[in-house]
């Protein structure tokens, strides 16, 4: 007697459901992503912290990474990558299953296609989604990057422990204001975020059919990481103010570090008057050099991981 598959069938069919599955792919994508270029990650954010008189990370890329090696080795280039994969990993499987969610609304027929536009406008809601429900643990990450870097600002006594997680976001949460220090800074973050992945949700699906040759419904493997890479970085340097912005808001309170912004517009004077209009894409190097494969492996994973979880029931992009 065969064995019994219906239950088996029965999940298989669940999962391939377009919003379960792209909110799984999603997941995987960013956990995929984010690792790979983890070192550039935090090399970004210690860049864009550094305010005028603070050079211990003024270099070149290679130079800077160089030091990050000696001073803290290989968990130095993994520095708040945990809490970073915790956080990217339900902030990407929110992003494409709410962006699947919204894009029905503007479907002239299940699974039909959306116009640019419509593509910018769901991504950009998607974006604001998953920043929302995510935010918390972004601005933890930002801390724990920066708290061991060698800044003579934030020195600690020989061998002492540094708070990990759950330290940093219960620290913060009892000295620094409650509920409120743990959303500091998501206004800047919101406004650079919903444009962001709108720009990347419409790049990609413009650069995708651009990479696929005449007669097939889809791009070789090479064409998606190379659609991916594009869209990252058109809608990285489009909206990065923004995130340098959301940096500094997140370290304003942080001990040593000398930042006192009141809002958003004192922000953008005082980095325009004390460190040009360059300070507001510090950071931009080490972060175009991992936008590209970043977000190359992030499409990737996704489409590869969605494609099997829908098999033969899949029906059009996202």
């Amino acid at each position: 007697m065969p064995p019994d598959n219906s239950g088996l069938e029965r999940f298989k069919e669940i999962i391939a459901q377009p919003f379960l599955a792209s909110f799984i792919a999603g997941g995987v994508a960013g956990a995929v992503s984010r690792t790979i270029v983890s070192p550039l990650e935090r090399l970004k954010i210690l860049f864009q912290v550094q305010s005028v008189g603070r050079n211990e990370y003024k270099m070149s890329v290679p130079k800077a990474l160089a030091k990050m090696w000696r001073d803290e080795g290989w968990r130095g280039f993994m520095a708040g990558n945990g809490t970073n994969c915790i956080r990217i990993v339900p902030y990407s499987a929110a992003q494409f299953g709410a962006y699947n969610l919204y894009k029905r609304f503007f479907e002239s027929e299940p699974g039909g296609p959306l116009g640019p536009y419509q593509r910018l406008l769901c991504g950009g809601l998607a974006g604001i989604t998953s920043v929302t429900l995510t935010y918390p643990l972004d601005i933890v990450r930002t801390r724990l990057s920066i708290q061991s870097a060698s800044f003579d600002s934030l020195k600690k006594g020989t061998g002492e422990r540094l708070p990990g997680m759950w330290g940093v976001m219960k620290n913060m949460y009892k000295n620094e204001g409650g509920i409120t220090a743990l959303y500091r800074g998501i206004l800047p973050t919101v406004a650079g975020v919903a444009p962001y992945v709108g720009l990347n949700f419409m790049t990609y699906e413009i650069m995708r059919t651009q990479f696929t040759v005449e007669g097939n419904k889809d791009p070789s493997a090479v064409g998606k990481l190379a659609a991916g890479a594009v869209s990252g970085a058109v809608a990285q340097t489009c909206t990065y103010p923004f995130d340098v912005l959301r940096r500094r808001f997140q370290i304003n309170t942080m001990s040593g570090m000398g930042f006192q912004y009141n809002g958003i517009w004192h922000a953008l004077s005082s980095i325009v008057k004390t460190e040009g209009l360059r300070g507001l894409y510090k950071g931009i190097v080490p972060n175009l050099l991992k936008v590209a494969p970043s977000m190359a492996s992030s499409w990737f994973s996704f489409e590869l991981t969605r494609d099997f979880l829908q098999g033969r029931r899949k029906s059009g992009f996202l």
